[in-house]
């Protein structure tokens, strides 16, 4: 396979020491509104990516899924939880304008907070899904965010058998010189990412009611 040459080192998300401001968020989330996909087409809310699939240089997949609820009720629950992008309320990261909605276009705005440094990773949802069965959507990475991919995030309840299954499936590499650098680190940052987002996932729709 030919190696993917496109990877530059991008200078739009810079690591801050301090937390970026709310109206410096609204700039960067009106700026990256305005830019191209920056990421190519990998993943689809209709099935998962083939791992064996080769994948251009540099990017890497990953995959989680696990039984978070039982019950309509709790897909309810799971699904209102989404709405509110609890899936992203770790402590460490957060979305910072929560109070969008879960549409094509919108711009996802993803605050980090570690290791002493601060950085918004901006991403806008490409498509969607909202079932009686399944909730959720597929993102691509902005050039104002520190790797470049797309990440799919998915609730399924089965019939059948009454599972909520939560399903986390991202395909990146880094796109800044500092996530490359710092590669090892960054991965141990995806796995973290995932953990605590089911383990988020899987409590709040266990113990929460929907609410309307």
């Amino acid at each position: 396979m030919a190696r993917d040459s496109s990877c530059k080192w991008h200078t739009e998300v810079v690591f801050t020491l301090t937390r970026p401001s709310a109206v410096a968020v609204d700039q960067q989330i009106a700026a990256a509104g305005r830019l191209p996909s920056a990421s190519p087409r990998f993943l689809s809310l209709s099935s998962n990516l083939d791992p064996a699939k080769p994948l251009p240089f540099g990017f890497v997949h990953d995959f989680k899924r696990s039984v978070i609820g039982h019950g309509q009720a709790e897909f309810a629950a799971g699904k209102w939880a989404f709405q509110q992008w609890t899936m992203f309320d770790l402590g460490w990261a957060r979305v910072v304008n929560s109070k969008s909605q879960i549409e094509p276009k919108q711009i996802v705005a993803v605050e980090v907070h570690s290791l002493g440094l601060w950085t918004v990773n901006l991403s806008q949802i490409l498509e969607m899904v909202d079932s009686p069965t399944r909730f959720g959507f597929i993102y691509a990475t902005t050039k104002m965010h520190v790797e470049q991919g797309e990440e799919r995030f998915l609730l399924d309840f089965d019939p059948n058998t009454g599972d909520l299954h939560y399903e986390l499936e991202a395909v990146s590499r880094p796109r800044n010189l500092f996530a490359w650098m710092g590669y090892p680190v960054t991965r141990a940052f995806q796995h973290r990412f995932a953990r605590d987002s089911h383990r988020r996932m899987r409590r709040d729709a266990s113990c929460n009611s929907p609410r309307f």
